[in-house]
């Protein structure tokens, strides 16, 4: 499983089609720091909410780079069909730690923000943590709309720009299911306005459950649909 998940990254890498999310990645994080400085953590809650689509478009172009047929042989070999899910989201998730981190440099190497009250590790760490809690999210939506799950890229576009945009409007103060969508929005909001260490778990619980639940209903359909 190990190697199968290298093999996957090693080709998203080498295609070069690891080139356009990471372009898609600096363009929306320099348009957010552009404006002006802002406090860190607040700047890293936004950026992990604006950097959650992309993180969710590089999971579907590295799942899409693998012909169907090599999908299917890769399960053959390795003799279950979850161990080869699994190496997928793995390697999709690992792709998208990179993402995160240029997420977390940008913002000093461009002179976006400032530190405020909290210390600089404190800072990093809350920015870790937030990006961290939209990239399980982000790498199972970006499964769910990859062609072995839709079959068509039209379809598969559609699935990913309204998962992305539901993530969104759901996840505002007031929605009637907040709990449908992962909580994007309340932890931009609990970086900017902050909040306690339960909220923090809360938060975190919540990011988890949908994750698991959503990853469960990705490996059912794969193994109904291959």
């Amino acid at each position: 499983m190990i190697a199968l998940t290298r093999m996957r990254l090693h080709a998203f890498v080498r295609t070069g089609r690891a080139v356009a999310p990471l372009i898609a990645a600096l363009a929306v994080l320099s348009i957010l720091y552009g404006g002006g400085q802002a406090e860190a953590r607040e700047a890293y809650g936004v950026s992990a909410l604006v950097v959650f689509p992309v993180l969710a478009w590089q999971t579907k172009i590295l799942l899409d780079v693998e012909p169907d047929v090599q999908r299917r042989l890769a399960r053959v070999a390795l003799g279950s069909a979850r161990r080869e899910i699994v190496a997928g989201l793995l390697a999709a998730a690992t792709a998208g730690l990179g993402t995160i981190a240029v997420a977390l440099a940008v913002p000093w190497i461009s002179g976006g923000v400032k530190t405020g009250p909290d210390s600089l590790p404190r800072i990093l760490l809350i920015g870790l943590g937030v990006h961290l809690l939209a990239l399980g999210p982000a790498v199972v939506l970006g499964a769910l709309s990859s062609r072995a799950v839709t079959r068509t890229a039209g379809t598969g576009a559609a699935v990913l720009v309204t998962g992305s945009v539901l993530a969104i409007v759901l996840g505002l103060q007031g929605s009637p299911a907040p709990w449908l969508v992962p909580p994007l929005m309340a932890a931009t909001r609990f970086t900017t306005s902050g909040g306690s260490t339960l909220t923090a778990l809360t938060l975190t619980a919540h990011a988890a459950l949908w994750t698991a639940a959503t990853a469960w209903a990705y490996a059912h359909l794969r193994r109904t649909r291959t």
